[in-house]
């Protein structure tokens, strides 16, 4: 057997997988909003104050920014919590985000949002799984 070509795989740690799921989901979240502004007249409607059918207050500017920071700091906190509080949090905080992104296909929904938010709640569901079945120490 030729040992020179036969490749390394290297284990990666649960606490790794996580991070790196939540990092791809939030480059997904910020690319679909960022390619919705080259949806015709979405740009208009921001300059005169909407965003759907909500005015841009601070409020509405506050709640956006809490709800890019959550899963954000998840990149973060899957690899600095404990077990017991990450594998929580992972579950919890998956869970409430994935009907969160489903209702941002509410209104004009082009397919790149519907791609996006597909992808978005496949990685959010791997999230919770890896979450679900994290390993038990042997006593």
């Amino acid at each position: 057997m030729n040992t020179q070509n036969t490749l390394e795989d290297i284990k990666v740690s649960l606490k790794m997988k996580l991070a790196t799921l939540w990092a791809s989901f939030m480059f997904l979240y910020i690319y679909v909003d960022h390619f919705a502004l080259y949806m015709p007249h979405k740009v208009e409607h921001i300059l005169k104050g909407r965003v759907f059918v909500l005015d841009i207050t601070q409020g509405f500017l506050l709640a956006a920014l809490a709800s890019v920071t959550i899963p954000a700091l998840m990149i973060f906190l899957s690899v600095a919590l404990p077990a017991k509080v990450n594998r929580r949090m992972n579950i919890i905080i998956a869970t409430v985000y994935i009907p969160y992104t489903l209702f941002n296909l509410t209104g004009e929904t082009w397919m790149h949002m519907v791609l996006g938010a597909v992808i978005e709640v496949v990685l959010l569901c791997l999230i919770i799984r890896y979450a679900w079945k994290w390993p038990r120490m042997e006593t």
